[in-house]
């Protein structure tokens, strides 16, 4: 009796509005288990985009087997780094933009929070498009029509969805990503089992291959496209864990729920464009969409529910985390109310990719390797310093600048600044022309220039990353030990 009780109770919660922000979560509310982390990171990565993946990265010219190394590599070591910042929350119960204000300042920490949020915003709108045009073309497939009245019709559902999920806040986003997870994978090995007959080893294995600097770029593209992109949000889950959670149970659940889906996507993605160039090419202009072309039309809704469902969870946690970054960089209102302001952008955004957007996986690609510049350098400063502290953090302080973390940090600060200013001169993304102006570096740095072998590998990301990390342990130890010494 007491069990049902407490199960209607759980029930009811799930359709409250959670009234939490930025603030730490009180022990007493703090519940779980590390392997409860395995269905939020699980099910927002289980998207069919996954299988897109496996063209982007033959799209760099590379063979199956360099594609396949190339991405086991960029996605388990991307989502170790969101493990590893994962350990922060359980430390301090905020969201990850709070616990970076640790290293930055309480106010110099608008920086950071603000780059995180243009990231999880764009991640939202992005996967928002994606499910729109992916609607679209499966009812233009059923003769139904896919033209704009059926495009507005799934921006309004999706939208209703994703916003609705991040206004409600974590006990419903825990409750979806569960539903979602089992939805999605059972239906996407039902799809796997249906087109396997359209793989065709000779194709995939008569790949050439191609250069270092061609895998290095693939590698790169993938981190960004996979962990680095979450790497910001890692912490806003795991904050309500006890503090008591073993952190190589925090590390290993977030790593293992959020790589073990997309790695299956992407080899199976990898055997269908390289057996079909043709499908290949319809990737780059229409990600989910194109995958319909080799489908049964009996599986086509299916289809089309699995695909919007596994996008839905990704934006669900973008938009959650955006709203929490949104308020850790200055504004002051309500989490749902900030998770509204993000949802109206990411609608206005939609409607630009769908319909005045141009080449979407070339946008794509821009939005990443830019972004992904800051984003890795913050990264190593953020792991650096979970890395040196002993403690869990001091509650109070991470919300005083007169705290021992302090106001304004300048070093981390300028590290970030510097190592962006250097990333952006080491990275290419010629086919986006807005960002034609990047890779000013490359021939300075004797690496051939725009045009040479180097320009595409977009060394800049690891780069920033490398420097944020050592920058940091190297200089900031003293500072770390006298914050947790302090009474």
């Amino acid at each position: 009796m007491a069990r049902a009780v407490d199960d209607q109770a759980a029930g009811n919660q799930q359709f409250k509005v959670e009234l939490n922000g930025i603030n730490v979560i009180d022990d007493a509310d703090r519940k779980g288990r590390a392997r409860q982390l395995f269905w939020p990171w699980f099910g927002a990565n289980v998207s069919v985009l996954g299988l897109s993946y496996g063209s982007f990265a033959l799209g760099f010219g590379i063979s199956f087997w360099q594609a396949l190394i190339a991405g086991m590599i960029g996605i388990v070591f991307s989502f170790l780094l969101c493990g590893f910042v994962a350990v922060a929350g359980k430390r301090g119960s905020a969201p990850t933009m709070v616990l970076s204000r640790a290293a930055f300042g309480v106010r110099g920490n608008r920086l950071p929070s603000a780059i995180s949020w243009i990231l999880t915003v764009g991640w939202e709108t992005v996967l928002t498009a994606l499910a729109t045009m992916a609607t679209a073309t499966v009812f233009d497939r059923l003769g139904w029509g896919g033209g704009t009245s059926t495009k507005v019709i799934a921006l309004v559902i999706v939208a209703i969805l994703i916003v609705g999920g991040g206004v409600m806040g974590f006990d419903l986003i825990m409750r979806m990503q569960a539903v979602i997870t089992v939805i999605t994978g059972v239906l996407t090995v039902v799809y796997i089992i249906l087109v396997v007959d359209h793989v065709h080893w000779a194709a995939v294995t008569a790949l050439p291959s191609g250069s270092t600097q061609q895998v290095i770029g693939a590698l790169v593209f993938l981190m960004t496209g996979f962990g680095l992109g979450w790497v910001n949000a890692s912490a806003d889950y795991s904050r309500y864990l006890p503090r008591e959670t073993r952190s190589s149970g925090v590390i290993g659940w977030t790593t293992f729920g959020a790589s073990v889906a997309p790695i299956v996507l992407l080899v199976f993605g990898l055997l269908l464009a390289g057996s079909s160039t043709e499908l290949n090419g319809a990737v780059a202009a229409d990600p989910i969409g194109s995958l319909t072309t080799i489908l049964p039309i009996w599986f086509l809704l299916p289809f089309a529910l699995v695909a919007v469902l596994g996008l839905v969870g990704g934006a669900v946690l973008d938009i959650y985390s955006s709203g929490l970054a949104l308020l850790a960089a200055g504004l002051r209102v309500p989490r749902y109310v900030a998770a509204l302001i993000d949802g109206l952008i990411m609608i206005v955004g939609t409607v630009y990719i769908v319909f005045f957007g141009g080449n979407f996986l070339a946008q794509f690609q821009g939005f990443l390797t830019t972004l992904g510049v800051p984003v890795a350098a913050w990264c190593g400063v953020m792991l650096a310093d979970v890395v040196l502290r002993r403690r869990d953090y001091a509650d109070a302080d991470l919300f005083r600048p007169s705290g021992r973390y302090g106001d304004v940090r300048w070093l981390p600060i300028a590290v970030v600044v510097v190592s962006t200013v250097i990333g952006w001169g080491l990275v290419t993304n010629l086919a986006a022309s807005w960002l034609g102006w990047q890779g000013y570096l490359l021939e300075a740095f004797g690496l051939g220039g725009k045009t040479g072998q180097w320009a595409g590998a977009n060394l800049g990301v690891l780069l920033a990353l490398l420097l944020g990390f050592v920058v940091t342990v190297l200089f900031s130890r003293a500072r770390v030990r006298a914050q947790e010494a302090a009474a």
